[in-house]
């Protein structure tokens, strides 16, 4: 066959697993930044893409058709995304790993993972990239992170959730392809189907808040919001880290390992 079967596919993570918990701290951070920046160059092309779009059904669609390549970048280059490492529970539930190397993988990763998204963030506000249409890309970016910003705990876990669920089927789709183009097609479905229903992935959040902070340092792009009717009041690094980022990232655990668990259970429990 084309295609690696359920069973086989979650031997072949769970054997990637094992690879993972026995990297060094150091390799995962640095592959963490990597993976972190891979997701900010995607959440950036979709901003750029979507930012002039007034229907905000075809702004959401043209954003869902250009985030999934980061992912992509992701896993055909073995970078570590956090989110995508949820799936490590398989490993363990394999028994070939133990929780606490799960979490240290986790933790590092996740850690790599806004330091690669914040250099681009940074990169991306100073470097002027925001002043597309007399910074009206400045002033989307600012709204999408408020808008992050001012969302309730509740309903950010449950958007996270939702988010890495997809996120993980699409890793999933990829180990059962055996080519290339089959591992692309496997992860841009999912990933273009939460980007379009509006689910919260943390790392990309780590771009798109961070993105809109450093914006509003530059008075032009504060300025273009402002006149763009933003309310900036809860777009506050407090608010980055509590009401989005703490709540989205639980939610994407839950999702993640949910998706990990229920898979295991119907295909892996007994293969052996």
């Amino acid at each position: 066959m084309g295609f690696f079967t359920p069973s086989e596919f979650l031997t072949n993570y769970s054997n990637a697993g094992v690879n993972k918990a026995k990297l060094s701290i150091g390799r995962i951070f640095i592959l963490g930044i990597l993976a972190g920046a891979f997701i900010a160059f995607a959440s950036t092309c979709a901003n750029m893409a979507s930012h002039n779009v007034t229907a905000a059904g075809l702004a959401r669609l043209l954003s869902a058709i250009m985030f999934p390549f980061g992912l992509c970048m992701v896993v055909l280059l073995g970078a570590e995304l956090f989110t995508g490492n949820c799936l490590m529970i398989i490993s363990v539930l394999d028994r070939q790993i133990t929780v606490g190397q799960m979490i240290r993988n986790w933790v590092v990763a996740y850690i790599g993972n806004f330091v690669g998204s914040l250099l681009v963030a940074a990169g991306c506000a100073f470097a002027g990239q925001f002043s597309y249409s007399a910074a009206g890309l400045a002033a989307v970016t600012i709204k999408t992170a408020a808008a992050k910003c001012s969302l309730g705990f509740g309903s950010a876990i449950v958007l996270g959730i939702m988010c890495n669920a997809l996120v993980c089927i699409a890793v999933l789709h990829a180990f059962s392809a055996k080519d290339v183009a089959g591992k692309i097609l496997g992860i841009f479905l999912p990933v273009c189907f939460f980007v379009l229903a509006g689910f919260e992935h943390s790392i990309a959040n780590m771009y798109y808040i961070p993105a809109g902070l450093f914006a509003l340092v530059n008075d032009t792009y504060r300025e273009a919001a402002i006149a763009a009717g933003v309310d900036l009041s809860m777009l506050t690094w407090g608010n980055c880290l509590i009401r989005n980022l703490l709540p989205v990232t639980i939610g994407n655990i839950i999702g993640g390992c949910g998706i990990g668990v229920l898979m295991w259970f119907g295909h892996g429990k007994n293969k052996k």
